[in-house]
This record gives C-alpha cells, sequence and structure tokens, in this order.
C-alpha cells in the first residue's frame, strides 16, 4: 500500500473523508472536495465530509464527473481510495440527467420576459425509469401520463423535484429563470452611516457562489455561515449582482426593521424602494421584507392562506429566505411555485429538528458555501466564545417532585430549579464588563430573573415596537443586563452582547444551541462568554449533551463544573471569576 504522509484527506469505505487540517495541502484538499462532498463536522483538528447521492447529484448538475471526484480524491488521499466506491460514485451520479423538466410547450428557454406556462412535461429516455415514476403512489395527484412522459402542473414542480429526489431520481431542471424586473442598486463605500463599509472576502465568495455563471443550474442555493458574520450582506451582495425586485423573508419584526436599516445605510436605495410587509404595515416596493409568520397566517386552519399573494404581487427576480432552516412548512407550498426564481438561503446550520432538509435542498437549492465557524473565529471576523456548562444540585424539596413527575414535567421542574437564580445572579456580579443576555423557555422563571436583576423582560407578548426600544437601550448601553425568552433566538441584531447565560431552551434542540450562541458572536475586541445551567442527575443532562452536539462537531469546547447545594447556597466557588 502506498501511503502519502503529506496529503490532507483520508477517504474510507463508508463515503467519509477526513481532512487533517494541519497538512499543507488541507485547504487545496477542501477546496476540491467541496463541490461533491457535505461539511458535516469542522474542530480543531480533523474535519469530516460526507459524499451523498444529494452532493454528488449536485455536483453532476454543476458538470462534475465521476472522473472528477476520483481525480481529487486520488490527488489529496493520504492512503489508496477504496475502488469500490469509485463505482459506487459512477452509479449514483448516472443517475442524475435521466429525468429532465422541460417547457411543455417545447420552447426552451424560455424568455423571461413572457409569462410562464401553466404546465411543464417531465420525460426521459428510458422506458423502464417511466414506468417506475407511473407506479409511484406519491406522483399519482401530481402528474398526468402523456405520449412525451409526463404533464405537470407549474405549480407542482418543486414538489415533484422532492418526490422524485426521494426516490433516488434527481431532476434536470432545464427550465430557466426568470429575471425579474430591474431595480438598479449599489453598495455604499463608506456606509451612509460615515463608517467603514466594505464587503468580506467570504461574503463575496458566497454571493458569486450562488450566481454562479447565471446560466442554467445557477442563480439558487444555500449559504451557510455563523451568526454573526454577516449573512444579510451575502443576500446584499447578491441583489447588487442581479440589480432587480427582490423579496426577503425573515422571522420577525425586529428583523424585518433590521433588514431594512442594513439596506438604508450600506446600499443606495431610497427608503421608498423598500418596504415592510408584517402585521404592522402591509406595503409592496421594489425590495420587500416580509415575516414569515405573516405568510403563514390564515383566519383557521381549513381556509387558505390569504397572504400568499404577495408573492406575486410584484416580478420578482430574487427570493431571500432568511434563517433558512425555519422556512414554515406552508411556505414549502409556494416555494415550489417560484423554482423559476432565483433564490437564496440563509442560515447558521441546516439542521432541522422535524428533519425536512430535503424540503430545503429540493425547493430552494442545495448548499453552495459554508465556512467553519472557527476559521471566522481566528481571522477575527466572529468572537472567540468561551463555552462553560454549570451543573447545579436540585433542592432537596424539590427531588420527590421531580421522581414522580411525568417525563415532560420533569423537563419543566429541572429547567425551573429555584437555585439558577442564584447562579445567574453571581455570573452578572462577577461579569461588570459584560453586557448580558439571560435566554430561558419558560415565562414564568423569566418573569423572576427579570425582577432580580432589575432588567427589561422581552417575551413574545411583548409589544414590537417596546421590543426594538429595550434592544435599542441595549445596544446604546442604557440596559447592561436584558432577560428575553426563545423569541431573542433568531435574526436579533446586538452587537455589543459579549455574555449569554442559557437557564433553559426548548428540550434538545442544537438549532436553537447554535442561534443563542450566535447572539454573542460579533467580534468585539475581546472574548465573549457562553453559560449553559443545567440540573444535575435530571432529564436535563440528557438534553443538554444533545443541544452540545451541533457546537461541538463546530469546534467549541464546554468547560464542565458541578455545584452542590451547599456550594450554590455559599457561593464559594466564585462562578464565572477570572475566566
Amino acid at each position: 500500500m502506498s501511503i502519502d504522509s503529506a496529503n490532507p484527506l483520508i477517504v474510507q469505505s463508508d463515503r467519509t473523508l477526513l481532512l487533517d487540517v494541519h497538512a499543507p495541502k488541507a485547504e487545496e484538499a477542501r477546496a476540491a472536495v467541496m463541490p461533491f462532498a457535505e461539511l458535516e463536522k469542522s474542530p480543531e483538528h480533523i474535519h469530516t465530509f460526507r459524499i451523498t447521492p444529494l452532493s454528488l447529484w449536485n455536483a453532476a448538475s454543476a458538470g462534475f464527473t465521476p472522473a472528477d471526484v476520483a481525480a481529487a480524491l486520488d490527488a489529496y488521499s493520504r492512503y489508496p481510495v477504496p475502488q469500490s466506491i469509485l463505482e459506487g460514485f459512477s452509479d449514483t451520479m448516472a443517475r442524475y440527467g435521466k429525468i429532465r423538466l422541460v417547457a411543455a410547450d417545447g420552447k426552451a428557454p424560455l424568455d423571461p420576459l413572457r409569462p410562464l406556462p401553466e404546465e411543464l412535461l417531465l420525460v426521459a429516455d428510458d422506458t423502464a425509469i417511466l414506468a417506475e415514476i407511473g407506479a409511484a403512489k406519491s406522483l399519482t395527484k401530481l402528474l398526468r401520463q402523456c405520449p412525451e412522459g409526463f404533464r405537470l402542473r407549474l405549480t407542482d414542480r418543486g414538489s415533484v423535484k422532492r418526490e422524485l429526489i426521494r426516490m433516488g431520481w434527481p431532476v434536470q431542471d432545464m427550465a430557466p429563470l426568470i429575471n425579474g424586473e430591474v431595480l438598479e442598486l449599489s453598495l455604499r463605500s463608506p456606509a451612509a452611516s460615515g463608517r467603514p463599509f466594505t464587503l468580506r472576502d467570504y461574503q463575496t465568495e458566497a454571493a458569486r457562489s450562488v450566481l454562479g455563471n447565471n446560466g442554467p443550474g445557477s442563480g439558487y442555493g444555500v449559504v451557510v455561515l455563523p451568526c454573526g458574520s454577516g449573512k444579510t450582506m451575502v443576500g446584499m451582495a447578491l441583489m447588487s449582482l442581479l440589480k432587480t425586485n427582490t423579496l426577503v423573508l425573515t422571522t420577525n419584526v425586529a428583523a424585518v426593521h433590521q433588514w431594512i436599516d442594513e439596506l438604508l445605510d450600506k446600499t443606495d436605495l431610497e427608503a421608498e424602494e423598500i418596504a415592510e410587509y408584517t402585521g404592522d404595515s402591509k406595503r409592496v416596493a421594489p425590495v420587500t421584507i416580509a415575516t414569515y409568520q405573516i405568510i403563514t397566517w390564515r383566519p383557521d386552519k381549513d381556509a387558505e392562506f390569504p397572504h400568499f399573494k404577495l408573492f406575486r404581487e410584484r416580478p420578482w427576480g430574487l427570493i431571500i429566505y432568511d434563517e433558512v432552516h425555519l422556512l414554515p412548512a406552508p411556505v414549502f407550498r409556494v416555494t415550489a411555485e417560484l423554482q423559476a426564481v432565483r433564490r437564496l438561503g440563509l442560515t447558521a446550520t441546516l439542521i432541522r429538528e422535524d428533519g425536512a432538509e430535503d424540503a430545503v435542498f429540493s425547493l430552494v437549492g442545495p448548499k453552495r458555501y459554508d465556512v467553519p465557524w472557527k476559521d471566522l473565529e481566528s481571522k477575527g471576523w466572529i468572537a472567540e466564545a468561551l463555552c462553560t456548562e454549570i451543573r447545579l444540585d436540585m433542592p432537596e424539596k424539590l427531588k420527590i417532585p421531580y421522581a414522580v413527575a411525568t417525563p415532560r414535567e420533569k423537563y419543566r421542574v429541572a429547567s425551573e430549579n429555584p437555585y439558577k437564580e442564584i447562579i445567574v445572579r453571581q455570573l452578572v456580579d462577577n461579569h461588570p464588563e459584560d453586557h448580558i443576555l439571560v435566554i430561558g423557555q419558560y415565562i414564568t422563571q423569566l418573569e423572576g430573573l427579570a425582577r432580580l436583576l432589575k432588567a427589561p423582560l422581552i417575551t413574545g407578548k411583548t409589544p414590537n415596537v417596546e421590543r426594538e426600544k429595550v434592544y435599542g437601550a441595549f445596544k446604546r448601553g442604557e440596559f447592561r443586563v436584558i432577560v428575553v425568552s426563545k423569541v431573542a433566538n433568531f435574526a436579533i441584531d446586538l452587537p455589543d452582547a459579549s455574555m449569554a447565560i442559557q437557564v433553559s431552551g426548548s428540550f434538545g434542540s442544537r438549532q436553537e444551541e447554535a442561534q443563542r450562541l450566535g447572539r454573542i458572536l460579533r467580534p468585539k475586541g475581546r472574548n465573549s462568554y457562553f453559560y449553559t445551567l443545567v440540573s444535575r442527575y435530571t432529564v436535563e443532562e440528557d438534553f443538554a449533551a444533545n443541544r452540545q452536539k451541533f457546537l461541538a462537531e463546530q469546534g467549541y469546547k464546554y468547560a464542565i463544573q458541578h455545584w452542590t447545594e451547599n456550594e450554590i447556597l455559599t457561593g464559594q466557588n466564585g462562578v464565572g471569576q477570572n475566566e
């Protein structure tokens, strides 16, 4: 067996790739495998990639061949590449292009200025493949057999693609993308505020990776970047490249206002060219920012979604899905109709607790760009975070109630351990220079902490106007501590926050853990602190382990502290000091 110890890559027969980040050619190898492999873990020393059918089909759609994949692996592999997996790659990639979507009138490419056809054709050269599609019960209501293959409604385009990819048949979508109505916009330098502004290299690369060559198979996809790394700037970069009417969907009203503020500050758009579409205002303009909540509102569960009309209000040329991992299931229906519109998904993690990552892939696009969190930290683009889990005893008086509680009640009893208030108080006192977010799940617990700390409280019931006043006061330094429920998990820009104390969370959500850490990662020229309080010997420990999994995969380490009841009541440990 020939071994090249200088090469950074170890190719394993289970289709995983291990990348030694300290090897001389590590960056070259990473760039070589990214087109056909998905990054799964990126801790300090060894990064793990996995080659999946989706990643190979994505590579095939971009023009890669099995020979290209084999050549890249051979060039950087430390050991001989298992021949069996190379043969498997050929079989998998050969499936791409067997099935094609074309315009039903046979006129392709379509003129982007004329209306889209109401129907498309699904065609294949292999009659056995057509027979398999025709026998699939999941496609019965979506397809109509015809001499050429199958006809489908334009509005079912995404749904058909998603079902077929689940069957192992990726569709080659030959229909072009619509340009949308022209909107001239450019990025400012410096910003309107007078502060310096230029795109970071990775933000420019991310935008260009989605745009591609602006030909078939490009113009859509997902960018994965850590919280605090400027995903909004990637969206604005793509807008400046495309210069077209743009619809942005995001998680809440505060995020809508942040998008508007950033666009006014960093582009030459005028205020009247940007509109807010929320429960408070429903204006439409060349650039419109809306919430997922308003889009998915309906009078009752059997009614239509009245605000879906927003997707047809203007000739959009780009749709941006902010925090795309939160894309609500009803919006999947609409994104299926928008397969001819360029689309960008932005997220810190593609993890969905409902396991619907394939829907994001099918309806928004494949992952086009990502950067390990630790890479950006090492370059100073995001702050270094010191993560600590504090495991504390339960009070004696709660041990029996906990023991006899139902599983769901056990989690709440453990989460609302009253000793957590003592620890929070000590952490706040021992970090006098930090701006602190206290984050939790249960409102009663948060109300008690807000009273204890004499800090403002923001929950889902806090009016948007009041929320923004509190966020503004926090940014100005008028409050050093704010207490927030899970409404602050997503798309909240609090650049001065340098410490988070997590007192309770949504069971084992890795997604939530990533987002909460992201609240304190804006670079500030100092370390950030992330504390998680967990009741010892309870189900909360099990859930905490799962929550930490994502961050461990990103290269973060948790320090573990144990506090006994006596230490908590006497304050012997000096928690949070000299860290």
